[in-house]
């Protein structure tokens, strides 16, 4: 099983239809495309200018329909399209969102909190497995919002994706607007949070806005990212070291050279703190042998 193409990629941008034209013309400077993979499932026009894009830049594409939590395993054609979609593109990263849509007959079209109960990682992981046996490349798995707790949980969401990291060898989409999201309207404590995640484990992270709807947090990607995530960001960064990262907008949708103005802000922050974060380090490690050269022999 091949793995994800990280090593080359820093910061990121989500590209949606209405910026796709303009991005062929101007080709702005950015480090990477991730786009949802349902969106070329069709053919067609979409994924023609879709091989257009990726033959300047690395595309990533990042699943919202799978399932993976769903109590039936993933839908083989949906399956078989994104296998096709992934052989012809040949992304960098391929990812799914850990959550459920599926159930009673019926689907839903949202990115559902999978119950966190016994039984449920192993289902996952049987998932995951699936549907890497299937692409023959690793995914990662990203943590989704929430708005309303379940009244029996058996663990956390860090120890679930952690535990699927281990059984499945996949990879952690971690989205820090998720886990602020989640630390607004249920009390999570996103810190604790990623400090139960190994490092290693992560292989992207999303940044990207939220808004109020009365008292609860939604998580639109329709704003700004707020000082809060910027700040779980820098965290993220200290703890698990260079790792690509990607802005995403997909409501309020405002003209490219915004979004690419926020994108130079996302990765000038990138560069200062992963600065600051090999600086910290180096200070530790001659702090490490200063000492040892004092101990006696």
């Amino acid at each position: 099983m091949s793995t994800d193409s990280t090593s080359h990629l820093a910061a990121g941008l989500g590209l949606r239809g209405p910026h796709v034209a303009h991005v062929l013309a101007e080709r702005p400077a950015i480090g990477w495309w991730e786009v949802h993979s349902e969106n070329y499932f069709g053919g067609g026009e979409p994924i023609a200018a879709l091989e257009r894009v990726r033959a300047h830049y690395p595309v990533s594409l990042h699943g919202v329909g799978m399932g993976l939590g769903n109590t039936v395993a993933p839908d083989a054609r949906h399956l078989a399209q994104l296998k096709a979609l992934v052989e012809r593109i040949e992304p960098a990263l391929v990812s799914e969102h850990l959550c459920w849509n599926r159930g009673a007959g019926r689907y839903f079209n949202d990115l559902l909190p999978v119950p966190r109960i016994d039984g449920a990682i192993a289902r996952m992981a049987e998932h995951i497995d699936l549907v890497q046996n299937a692409l023959g490349r690793r995914i990662l798995i990203e943590n989704v919002s929430a708005y309303v707790a379940f009244e029996r949980e058996c663990f956390s969401e860090a120890h679930m994706l952690a535990e699927l990291v281990a059984r499945t060898g996949c990879g952690i989409l971690l989205d820090v607007n998720n886990l602020h999201v989640n630390a607004l309207n249920l009390g999570v404590d996103p810190c604790q949070e990623l400090e139960r995640l190994a490092p290693g484990s992560v292989g992207e992270i999303h940044v990207a806005g939220f808004e109020w709807l009365d008292d609860v947090a939604i998580d639109t990607h329709g704003a700004p990212v707020c000082d809060a995530v910027w700040a779980l960001l820098d965290a993220a960064l200290s703890r698990f070291g260079p790792t690509a990262v990607l802005l995403e907008r997909d409501t309020n949708l405002p003209a490219l050279d915004v979004l690419v103005g926020e994108y130079e802000q996302l990765r000038q922050r990138m560069a200062t703190t992963l600065s600051h974060a090999r600086a910290d380090a180096d200070a530790d490690a001659g702090s490490a042998t200063a000492a040892n050269e004092e101990m006696p022999a």
